[in-house]
């Protein structure tokens, strides 16, 4: 089983009539809702103001989770740094995180990426092509050359990260711009898989595309190797007591 714990600010939601009328209970609940329909995934979800400390993150919890899944938008700041401190680590040691939309603005995911991220956007129900670039990739399958969105938030370049390790769809809006939507990246012993699509005021997690695509995501960057690679002191091979690392 792939163990996976989405996370969400849960604030528009409970703010915003229209946010709350498409996601009447948190956008994690309806991606933790179509996810748990597979066989071969267990879903758990927590949010910005759990009635835990840190944001309903803790370290036992990463420590049982293979793929986290985050969404954030407007409440970055208030996510504690020792809890992002503490995600990165996690996928530096193998366990997948998935970003979606402007989670690109999270402390998880700058911290690992080691840039700002930053992006131009405009909010004006523009409609998106998602080009496939791969089409052989475990997370493009069951999907056509491309797919549309009716409206989204416009997201332009340049996109400030560093150069995917695949780019793997790229969006086209009816505005004009061009946008790198859905990006791979390896750190450490983990996978990163940003995806653009999910601005909370359009149904874009009800679409069957992107559920396609979040559900191959879980797949692939679940770890198949979860362990962080240290810096120990070793000694010369060629005795008989062969590799030997010094613990002092």
């Amino acid at each position: 089983m792939i163990r996976v714990l989405v996370w969400n600010e849960f604030q528009h939601e409970k703010k915003k009539e229209k946010v709350a009328a498409i996601y009447p209970n948190g956008i994690h609940q309806t991606i933790a809702d179509f996810l748990g329909k597979e066989e071969d995934i267990v879903v758990k979800t927590a949010w910005l103001d759990m009635e835990t400390k840190d944001c309903g993150i803790t370290q036992e919890m990463l420590d049982e989770t293979d793929v986290l899944i985050w969404w954030g938008h407007a409440y970055h700041q208030y996510v504690p740094d020792e809890v992002a401190f503490m995600i990165r680590d996690a996928v530096l040691a193998g366990m997948g995180f998935i970003a979606l939309h402007s989670a690109h603005h999270s402390k998880p995911f700058r911290y690992l990426l080691g840039t700002s991220c930053n992006l131009t956007w405009r909010e004006s129900g523009d409609s998106e092509l998602l080009w496939v670039v791969e089409p052989g990739h475990p997370i493009t399958q069951g999907i056509d050359r491309y797919f549309r969105l009716p409206e989204v938030e416009t997201y332009g370049e340049p996109f400030v990260i560093p150069t995917p390790d695949k780019l793997l769809f790229i969006g086209s809006y009816s505005g004009g711009e061009v946008f790198r939507s859905g990006c791979l990246f390896e750190r450490g012993n983990g996978k990163i898989f940003y995806f653009q699509p999910g601005h909370e005021s359009f149904p874009i997690f009800h679409d069957e595309n992107v559920q396609t695509v979040i559900r191959n995501a879980v797949r692939f960057v679940a770890p198949t190797y979860r362990r962080m690679t240290k810096c120990p002191h070793i000694r010369k091979l060629g005795d008989e007591r062969g590799y030997i690392i010094d613990e002092k």
